[in-house]
């Protein structure tokens, strides 16, 4: 392409990127790209700077919060460990609980390998091979269809909890379906699926942290003399 000497390339602003996704743009050094955004959309902010130095920005935050709570307040820590006496439960740091939570439930190789894969997996793809530009709610296709297949999923899923006595997972699988059934609460399939993985998460730390006493026995935290 010959370079057109003096020529002043101006920026289009009428063309709409959601429609016409494929486009050349010439532009001038010191000049950011302008997009025009419909009604009712969220605001559209380019990568860089717009989202990376933002990010960075908050690192740096919440480094420096976690720095000073460390020098004000002492961690939690237990005394010296005896490799003659193993505490009774002997529990993981409180980010690994879930996990051991699961091993509960699950055979290892399933709780520790197979359902966290299958699940970053399906965080990773979904985004992919349901493509939602617009931000569209999980109804406005096809409302029926997605229906069925929802239903069909979580039905399912609950089949596979309930045989493995996996109730703490079935709880929140439950409640994030009925949510989704909410015409009001507009949200995307993957957005869906994260809040479930999340939710779900939270709740099987929580088991873990303050729900498990001695042989991983449930237990109420405010008895008394549990241990």
């Amino acid at each position: 392409m010959k370079k057109n000497q003096g020529k002043d390339f101006t920026v289009e602003t009428t063309i709409d990127p959601k429609k016409i996704p494929k486009r050349i743009a010439f532009i001038k050094k010191g000049t950011s790209a302008h997009v025009n955004r419909e009604s009712g959309d969220e605001k559209l902010i380019m990568t860089y700077p717009g989202v990376i130095l933002r990010g960075i920005i908050v690192c740096e935050i919440v480094i420096i919060i976690l720095a000073l709570i460390s020098l004000f307040f002492n961690a939690p820590l237990e005394g010296v460990a005896n490799p003659e006496h193993t505490p009774n439960p002997a529990k993981a740091p409180w980010y690994f609980l879930g996990l051991q939570e699961l091993l509960h439930y699950f055979p290892p190789v399933v709780a520790g390998v197979l359902l966290p894969v299958l699940v970053l997996i399906a965080l990773i793809v979904i985004p992919y091979f349901n493509i939602n530009i617009k931000r569209e709610n999980l109804w406005t296709n096809n409302a029926k269809n997605t229906f069925v297949k929802l239903t069909t999923v979580v039905v399912l899923m609950s089949v596979i909890w309930i045989y493995f006595h996996a109730y703490a997972i079935l709880v929140p699988t439950l409640i994030i379906y009925g949510l989704a059934l909410m015409p009001s609460i507009k949200l995307s399939l993957a957005e869906w699926i994260m809040t479930w993985f999340v939710f779900v998460v939270v709740v099987l730390t929580i088991i873990g942290v303050f729900f498990r006493g001695q042989y991983w026995q449930w237990i109420w935290p405010w008895i008394e003399g549990i241990y």
